[in-house]
C-alpha cells in the first residue's frame, strides 16, 4: 500500500497544494467524466462513480503520487463495442454489464500485477500501440457525431455507422441549435487546450448549460440534455451478468485491461522520471487492478490513467495522492448537495469533450516519423489502425496483439545470419557481404547466428549453416559458429545441432563453437551435447577458434 508509507511521511507544506490541486481537478473531472459514460453506452452519473471511486482507492494502492485514475476516452469504443449490442438499450443492464467488465479488467491486472507480468505491453511495439489507439480514436470520434448532430442512428460499427450519419444529415435530421452549442464547446475546448490558467472543457460545458437553460433550447428546439443526477453516493452492488454474456464480457475485460495497463505504464514512467521516484510497473498493475475491480462493485465501469487530467494535476500543484482523494470527496460533495446542478448540460457538449479527447489521441507526427525511419512499421501500424476501423474496438485489439505476437516471433524465426570474413584494415570478423573484399580463410567457414536457437528457426539454422558450406569458394574442413547472440538452446534445436553434426562428420566437416554463453553450456549439459562437442570444439573467442584452426593445419 504505498499510499500509507506516503501518509506515514507526509509534510504539512504539502497540504495547501494538495487541495489546491484537488479542487481543481474536480472541476474538469464532472464533466469529462460524464461524457466518458456516455461514450462508452451507460448513463451519466456513472461517468462520476467511476471517478470517484478510482482515485479514493488509488491513493492507497497506487504507486504514482499524481497519476490520475477515471473514465479515459481511450476505452470508451473498447467498452460500447461491449455493452451497447448486450444491454439492448436498456441502461441498468448497461450499468451491470460496465461493471463486470471492470470486475474481470481489475482481476486480470492484480494477478498480472502479483505475477509480475508488467512488463507485458513492452511486447506492444510503438507502430502497433499506435495504429489500435488511432483506430479507436477514429472509433470514439464517430460513435460521437450524432450526439453533435443532435440525432441517433443505430450502431453498426465504425464505417457502416459513418455512412448512417451521411445519410441522415443529407435526409436533414440535423438538429441545428444542438449541433451550434456542440461546435461551440468544441472550438472553445480545442482553442484553450494549451492554457493553464483557462480550463477549456469547464468553460465549454458550463457556457453551454448556461444558453441551453436560459433559452430553454430543451423545450423549444428538442436539445437533448443531461437532465437531473440521482442524488447521493454510489452503493455497494455485485454486477451479476447472464452466462450469455460471459464470454465477450470475458473478452472485453481483458482488452480494455491491455489497453489501460499500456497507457497507464507510459504515463506512470514519465510522471516517474519528472518527480525522480521510482515506480514499479507491478504495483503499478496491482494498484490500477484495485482501482477498477473496486469500481465495478460501486456501479462504475473500466477506468484508466489519464494523459489530459494528470497534467491539469500537476500545473495546480498536485504533490500526491492527496490530490485524488480531495476531487474525489469533492464530487461526492456536489452529488449530496448539488446533483441539478448540470441538469440543462446539452449532449452535445458532452459529445464536443469526447471529441477533442479523441482529436488529442491520434499520433500522426511520430507515424510520419516512423515512415521516414522503417515504412514497413508505418504499413504494420496502418494495418492495425484498419482493423480497429473496420472490424471494430475488441476485434481490432485482438488484430493488433496476434500482429504483436507475429511481429516478436518473426525476428527469431527467420533472423539474420552472416558468413564472417577479416576485412583489410578493421579488427575482428566482420559480415561478407557488407565486406565483399573481406578475407575468408580456406578451409574454414565462420559463421553468425543472430537470435537464440529455438524450436521454429532450428531448421533454418541447419539449413543456412549447409548453404554456407555449399556456397564456401574453397574445400571446408571446419566451421565455426560464432554463438555470441545465441542466448537460449531448446529441445529441438539441441536435436537439429546433433543432425547438423552428423551431416557434417559425413562429409569430414568439424563443427565447432566460438563465444557460447555459459548458460547455453549448461543447457548443452543438460541435453547430453556437451560431452558429444567436449571440450575441444568450444572456443572462448572467434580469434581463439581461427588460431587452433590454423594449428591443426
Amino acid at each position: 500500500m504505498p499510499g500509507l508509507s506516503t501518509l506515514l511521511h507526509y509534510k504539512a507544506a504539502w497540504l495547501r497544494h494538495d487541495v489546491v490541486a484537488g479542487l481543481v481537478l474536480a472541476t474538469m473531472l464532472v464533466p469529462v467524466g460524464i461524457a466518458y459514460a456516455e461514450a462508452s453506452g451507460l448513463p451519466g452519473i456513472c461517468g462520476l462513480y467511476a471517478t470517484i471511486v478510482p482515485l479514493l482507492v488509488y491513493a492507497v494502492f497506487g504507486p504514482s503520487r499524481i497519476l490520475v485514475l477515471g473514465p479515459d476516452s481511450a476505452l470508451a469504443a473498447v467498452i460500447l463495442g461491449i455493452v451497447l449490442p448486450l444491454s439492448g438499450g436498456d441502461p441498468q443492464r448497461a450499468v451491470i454489464l460496465g461493471g463486470m467488465m471492470a470486475v474481470v479488467s481489475g482481476t486480470v491486472l492484480i494477478l498480472a500485477g502479483l505475477g509480475r507480468l508488467g512488463f507485458v505491453t513492452e511486447l506492444l511495439s510503438k507502430p502497433i500501440r499506435y495504429g489500435y489507439m488511432n483506430g479507436i480514436a477514429l472509433t470514439v470520434l464517430i460513435s460521437q457525431l450524432p450526439k453533435l448532430f443532435g440525432f441517433s442512428i443505430e450502431n453498426m460499427g465504425p464505417l457502416r455507422d459513418l455512412w448512417a450519419i451521411g445519410g441522415a444529415i443529407l435526409s436533414g435530421k440535423t438538429n441545428w441549435a444542438a449541433l451550434s452549442i456542440g461546435l461551440g464547446a468544441l472550438t472553445a475546448i480545442l482553442l484553450l487546450r494549451g492554457s493553464k490558467r483557462v480550463p477549456g472543457i469547464l468553460v465549454a460545458v458550463v457556457g453551454a448549460a448556461i444558453l441551453v437553460g436560459m433559452f430553454n433550447l430543451a423545450e423549444r428546439h428538442d436539445v437533448s440534455i443531461l437532465g437531473s443526477l440521482p442524488q447521493g453516493l454510489p452503493r455497494f452492488a455485485i454486477p451479476w451478468i447472464g452466462i450469455s454474456d460471459i464470454v465477450p464480457v470475458l473478452i472485453g475485460g481483458c482488452a480494455v485491461a491491455m489497453v489501460s495497463f499500456a497507457d497507464t505504464s507510459v504515463l506512470s514512467r514519465a510522471y516517474a522520471a519528472r518527480t525522480r521516484t521510482d515506480v514499479d510497473p507491478n504495483q503499478e498493475m496491482a494498484g490500477l487492478g484495485a482501482a477498477n475491480l473496486v469500481t465495478g462493485f460501486f456501479q462504475g465501469f473500466p477506468i484508466s490513467s489519464s494523459s489530459s487530467r494528470t497534467p491539469v494535476a500537476e500545473a495546480a500543484g498536485a504533490r500526491t495522492q492527496l490530490t485524488g482523494v480531495v476531487g474525489a470527496l469533492a464530487i461526492a460533495l456536489l452529488l449530496m448537495t448539488a446533483p441539478d446542478l448540470l441538469r440543462n448540460l446539452p449532449t452535445s457538449a458532452l459529445a464536443a469533450v469526447v471529441i477533442a479527447s479523441a482529436i488529442g489521441l491520434f499520433e500522426v507526427a511520430e507515424l510520419q516519423r516512423i515512415y521516414k525511419i522503417q515504412q514497413w512499421e508505418f504499413w504494420l501500424s496502418i494495418v492495425c489502425f484498419a482493423g480497429v476501423a473496420v472490424l471494430g474496438a475488441i476485434p481490432g485489439i485482438g488484430l493488433a496483439i496476434v500482429i504483436a505476437i507475429i511481429e516478436f516471433l518473426w525476428d527469431g524465426w527467420r533472423p539474420y545470419s552472416a558468413v564472417l570474413g577479416h576485412p583489410a584494415g578493421i579488427e575482428g570478423y566482420h559480415d561478407v557481404t557488407r565486406y565483399p573484399e573481406a578475407h575468408r580463410i580456406p578451409g574454414l567457414v565462420l559463421f553468425r547466428w543472430d537470435a537464440p536457437l529455438f524450436f521454429a528457426n532450428a531448421e533454418l539454422f541447419r539449413e543456412r549453416v549447409l548453404a554456407a558450406v555449399a556456397e564456401s569458394p574453397t574445400p571446408v574442413r571446419c566451421v565455426v559458429v560464432a554463438a555470441a547472440p545465441v542466448t537460449s538452446v531448446d529441445v529441438t534445436a539441441a536435436d537439429a545441432l546433433t543432425e547438423l553434426d552428423d551431416a557434417l562428420l559425413a562429409r569430414e566437416i568439424e563443427l565447432r563453437f566460438a563465444e557460447l554463453k555459459d548458460p547455453v553450456k549448461d543447457k548443452l549439459r543438460r541435453f547430453g551435447l556437451f560431452e558429444r562437442f567436449g571440450e575441444a570444439r568450444l572456443f572462448p573467442t572467434i580469434d581463439a577458434a581461427v588460431s587452433r584452426f590454423h594449428g591443426t593445419t
